[in-house]
């Protein structure tokens, strides 16, 4: 049985993450016992298995706990008020999960101050780091699922087995609710960028420049 490319560099990255995180790090949960889902995404021509807890669109979003690039914990309560578009990708070091960052980051730079973009995977901070930096993405949050696992477990998207995080996109309204869900078909596709960008402009309000400071500026500059 010939096993695709993706395939086998998803392997290989799951076992460097075995060896490369530190004991002290380990997640809080025994990951037998989260539930399990099977039949929504494929890895080849090959269903795989995700474990945690499936979230649904309406649903309030669960709170999580990541890290980022200096291993400083990042909670999704720390973006109160803003409208969050969050990319989920297996590595970095894949291409597809690649070009879906620099996309994304490439949209982030034109979209409104309250929409943030949050690109999440479990590589370590360190490698996370490298990519950014070698990639110039800096417009979009990169954040490491690595430490805990809390994110992949609270919305379902650990592929047993692998330890990676399947694709998805997720879009959490400014009321914390869970807005715009795609898990992809296939863990070697894309997701529907315009789709997603187009529903993360939909859902997030409109800023309204106030029409007084703006008259007010207006007869400054005459």
């Amino acid at each position: 049985m010939k096993l695709s490319t993706s395939i086998i560099t998803l392997a290989s990255l799951l076992l460097t993450n075995i060896f490369l995180i530190p004991h002290s790090l380990a997640f809080s949960f025994n990951i037998n016992d989260l539930e399990a889902t099977q039949n929504l995404v494929k890895a080849g021509d090959k269903y795989v298995t995700l474990l945690g807890q499936q979230v649904q669109v309406g649903e309030q979003a669960p709170n999580f706990k990541v890290v980022d690039k200096n291993f400083s914990p990042v909670n999704l309560q720390d973006f109160t008020e803003q409208t969050l578009l969050i990319s989920v990708v297996p590595s970095l070091d894949t291409g597809v999960c690649s070009l879906q960052t620099k996309r994304f980051n490439e949209a982030a730079a034109k979209l409104p101050k309250n929409i943030t973009i949050l690109t999440i995977s479990n590589d370590l901070p360190f490698a996370q780091k490298r990519f950014c930096k070698a990639e110039n993405v800096d417009e979009v949050k990169v954040l490491s699922d690595s430490v805990w696992r809390e994110f992949g477990a609270h919305y379902g998207l650990i592929i047993k087995d692998m330890g990676l995080l399947t694709r998805a996109i997720f879009i959490i309204d400014n009321k914390g609710e869970i807005a715009y869900k795609e898990l992809v078909a296939n863990i070697s596709q894309h997701p529907d960028y315009d789709k997603a960008l187009m529903a993360v402009k939909n859902i997030a309000p409109v800023i309204v420049v106030d029409d007084a400071v703006d008259e007010n500026s207006t007869s400054e500059n005459k």
